[in-house]
């Protein structure tokens, strides 16, 4: 005999949330993404109907994929777009953009600090968003200065010629 799962609310917090998509990339980054905004309504219309949530088991489900692979790619396209910057800006405004990223990082990492001392479910949320946006911006600044250096090299390529 085998043990059902029964999925709740909280399980679509598993995994890292959704990332944050900067407002200087969000036109071409979210163009065409899938939002999963026809699952998301599906599950709210049946936790209307039947109030908890064992009743709802395929929307949550369905949401949660749709949700994961959404992140994924929306996560792919902001670095592709942050190495794209990173090959095209002029030296000058790359240094501000990694100087920018860099803050950003500082700042949620003091934040995270902050966090770890907050108790309970609130405390477990914030950690859990924090930490997300942490490696989503980490990522980020990867993500540029990888296209800086590919900037680079190419400049090196075309100087030897």
């Amino acid at each position: 005999m085998t043990e059902e799962t029964i999925l709740t609310g909280e399980d679509l917090m598993l995994g890292p949330p959704s990332p944050l998509v900067p407002p200087e990339l969000a036109s071409h980054v979210l163009e065409s993404l899938e939002v999963c905004s026809n699952f998301l309504r599906q599950l709210f219309h049946c936790l209307h109907i039947n109030d908890i949530e064992p009743f709802c088991q395929d929307e949550l489900v369905l949401f949660r994929r749709c949700a994961a692979q959404r992140d994924k790619e929306l996560r792919q396209r902001i670095q592709d777009s942050e190495r794209r910057l990173g090959k095209t800006l002029p030296e000058e405004m790359a240094q501000e953009r990694t100087s920018s990223l860099q803050s950003q990082i500082s700042l949620l990492e003091r934040r995270f600090i902050l966090a770890s001392g907050i108790e309970g479910i609130e405390g477990f949320r914030q950690r859990w968003s924090i930490h997300g946006q942490l490696e989503d911006t980490k990522q980020r600044l990867e993500a540029f200065q990888q296209g800086q250096l590919s900037r680079i090299g190419g400049e090196a390529d075309v100087k030897s010629l």
